[in-house]
This record gives structure tokens, C-alpha cells and sequence, in this order.
């Protein structure tokens, strides 16, 4: 029984580092000390690596360690960390405050003086963004994509 739990507490405790793995670790030490080996193995290995020791926050500002602090934050940035941050991004958005929703509307380059529309639309379209119990991080992105799409102010950053 302890060991079909901790099985459990470990496949939960991976699943961030899974969802960096399939598009890869990104940069940082790990990935420069593992580059040019494939498969989700290394990927994450790299990622834990990077995330351990923190090294890619001091890689972007310093434009080392194969960073570049400069580069643009991507809709995809925002899908991995609603994947690993789908229940809080839910309730969040459901009640229409908290930092969920403040950090997703940061990833997906939203504007400071539109955070506000962000917020109201997501909050206004839940029970469509977040159609069923065991929704996908790809079915709500691609479900607050249309919504924001279909609102005058948040229609820019869909294009």
C-alpha cells in the first residue's frame, strides 16, 4: 500500500517535469551538459538539473549557459504551465482574481492595462474554457484562445 502511494505521490510530483520534456528542457546547464541526447529520459534529467540548481534564471540574465533573455514568451510557455498548474489556474479563473491567472495572463504577453479584460473574459467564459471535469491543457488553451479572440481588446494577442 505505501509503495502504490508513494508510486502515486511520484508520478504527480514528475508531472511539471513531464510536460517540459516533450518540448525539451529548455536551456541551463542540464541541457547543456546532456545536449544532443534524445528521449524523455534526458529531457528530463536535463530539466531537473535546470530546475534544481536554478541556474536558467542566471543563464537569461546573463546570456549564458545557452539563454537568451531576450527571446519572446511563447502561448506555449503559457501551456506548460497550465499543465502543471491546471487546478489553480482553474479556480483562479473561476472567481476571477488570484496569481494563477495574473502569471498565465504574463505568459501569454498580455498587457498590463488589458489583464483586467483577461481576466473578465476568462471569468465570463469558464464553464466553455473548462467544458468538462478531465479537460486537457491543449482543449483550455485552445477553448481561452477563441474567447479572447471573440473579445475587441484581447483579439490582438491571438493574431
Amino acid at each position: 500500500m505505501k509503495k502504490t502511494i508513494l508510486a502515486g505521490v511520484m508520478a504527480l510530483a514528475m508531472t511539471p517535469l513531464a510536460s517540459q520534456a516533450e518540448t525539451g528542457a529548455g536551456c541551463g546547464l542540464g541541457s547543456m551538459l546532456l545536449e544532443g541526447q534524445e528521449g524523455i529520459v534526458f529531457n528530463v534529467l536535463a530539466a531537473t538539473i535546470n530546475g534544481t540548481s536554478g541556474n536558467q534564471t542566471f543563464g537569461m540574465t546573463s546570456g549564458t549557459l545557452g539563454c537568451d533573455g531576450n527571446g519572446t514568451v511563447t502561448f506555449a510557455a503559457a501551456g506548460e504551465y497550465l499543465n502543471a498548474n491546471m487546478e489553480q489556474v482553474a479556480r483562479s479563473m473561476a472567481t476571477g482574481e488570484g496569481e494563477a491567472m495574473e502569471t498565465l495572463a504574463g505568459l501569454m504577453g498580455i498587457a498590463e492595462q488589458d489583464k483586467g479584460a483577461f481576466i473578465q473574459v476568462s471569468k465570463s467564459n469558464f464553464s466553455t474554457i473548462f467544458s468538462k471535469e478531465n479537460v486537457s491543457g491543449t482543449e483550455v488553451m485552445s477553448s481561452l484562445t477563441q474567447a479572447m479572440a471573440a473579445d475587441q481588446t484581447l483579439s490582438k494577442y491571438t493574431s
